[in-house]
């Protein structure tokens, strides 16, 4: 896979400051022999950040791509005297900024709570807006840090025990969703790789889908019927970014489950970015991170995005659309049909009489016929479906679970 350098880096993190309309003022590139402990910068660099950030007045925000330690980001603030970010600051910033749901709302909350718990720097001024009346104020012996770790503690106590009853409340519908036999597909891939505009154009639905990074944060899943008249479920979730801090992979657990619990996964890819490579790396390292062991089992298809973008013969690996003109996608939807047989088909036998020409034409359009016989009676039809369909099909001869030809 290819390895992002430097200037790549530096545009991606100029790409997430403008993700919450920051205005970038200067981006520079530094060189570090090594890491200094107490600045991560060395004294030369800290200088001259330094006189760009006092050039730009008291509205400066200095942003550093790169995790810093609660020390290097204090030290750093006081030899700069302006607000310094690092990179899981200004992701949390983005997150903060774009969740909807409650959920969503809850988790980025959590993971702020939990991360700024050990800086508790000048930067936590709203804290005073947070602490209300009497109650939360601690006794003349507690120094302000201590007080508003304390308010801090009491806070993840709550937002855990909140955030808690959601993650049932969406377990619960997940249990009624695998009590419905269609298969689940979830899209997953970088952020800003086109995932949502693909979802709105499969299931025409009207999900936010910007060209920005960062432009879903709460899963979408709708109902779609393939050209086949195969039923899914679509999932469209979070996009993944390199070098995402592990704090946000854990506060987003229960909203990345939708790609756990997917029976296939579209690994949705920027066909045109030159980052193409680095980024499918970055994605397959979350990916597996989530799934563990079972990685290796889920189904996963690439879809190239954007070849509307691409020059003329320009090569891509995987099954090209274009979200934004509908270039594919119906090669698309046939080719996830094909997965879901070719993944779940199993081999079923059915005896019909010869006045359910409708269920038969229904099995011809839904499985994989492999012999058909006509009797006295009727047909006896061997048939490939997947158990969705095959748990369809037997709601509509009225039977409570469908015969099966292979129970290996």
């Amino acid at each position: 896979m290819g390895e992002r350098g430097p200037s790549d880096k530096l545009a991606e993190a100029v790409g997430l400051a403008e993700a919450i309309s920051l205005e970038i003022a200067d981006a520079r590139i530094f060189n570090l022999r090594q890491r200094t402990p107490r600045t991560l910068l060395g004294p030369g660099q800290v200088e001259q950040v330094h006189e760009m950030a006092t050039s730009l007045g008291d509205d400066c925000v200095v942003i550093v791509n790169a995790k810093l330690s609660p020390t290097q980001q204090r030290n750093l603030e006081r030899a700069i005297n302006a607000k310094v970010l690092d990179r899981t600051a200004l992701i949390l910033e983005i997150f903060g900024e774009r969740a909807r749901t409650r959920e969503g709302r809850l988790q980025v909350e959590l993971a702020a709570l939990n991360y700024q718990k050990s800086r508790l720097v000048r930067s936590w001024t709203h804290l005073e807006r947070q602490r209300g009346g009497a109650g939360f104020m601690g006794g003349p012996g507690e120094t302000q840090i201590e007080t508003d770790r304390r308010i801090i503690s009491d806070k993840i106590v709550v937002l855990e025990k909140q955030l808690a009853k959601v993650v049932r409340t969406r377990e619960l519908h997940r249990k009624r969703r695998r009590e419905v036999p269609f298969p689940l597909v979830a899209l997953a891939g970088y952020t800003n790789a086109g995932k949502s505009t693909l979802f709105n154009r499969l299931t025409n639905s009207d999900v936010v889908a910007e060209d920005q990074l960062f432009a879903t944060l709460d899963p979408s899943i709708r109902r779609l019927q393939l050209q086949g008249g195969q039923v899914i479920l679509l999932s469209d979730t979070v996009g993944f970014v390199s070098d995402l801090p592990t704090e946000l992979v854990a506060a987003f657990r229960a909203t990345l489950e939708e790609v756990r619990e997917a029976d296939i996964i579209l690994h949705v890819q920027d066909a045109s970015s030159p980052e193409r490579a680095s980024q499918e790396a970055d994605v397959i390292a979350v990916l597996k991170q989530l799934l563990g062991e079972s990685y290796a089992n889920v189904p996963q298809l690439i879809v190239a995005n954007k070849v509307d973008l691409l020059a003329e013969g320009e090569s891509f690996q995987g099954a090209p659309v274009s979200a934004l003109t509908g270039e594919g996608c119906d090669r698309l939807m046939h080719d996830i049909e094909r997965m879901i047989q070719e993944h779940f088909a199993q081999s079923f036998h059915y005896e019909l009489p010869y006045s359910a020409g409708k269920e038969l034409a229904w099995l011809h359009a839904h499985g994989r016929v492999t012999e058909q016989a006509e009797g006295e009676a009727g047909w006896a039809i061997d048939v490939q479906l997947s158990p969705a369909d095959a748990a369809r099909f037997a709601r509509m001869l009225g039977q409570d679970e469908p015969v099966k030809e292979d129970w290996e």
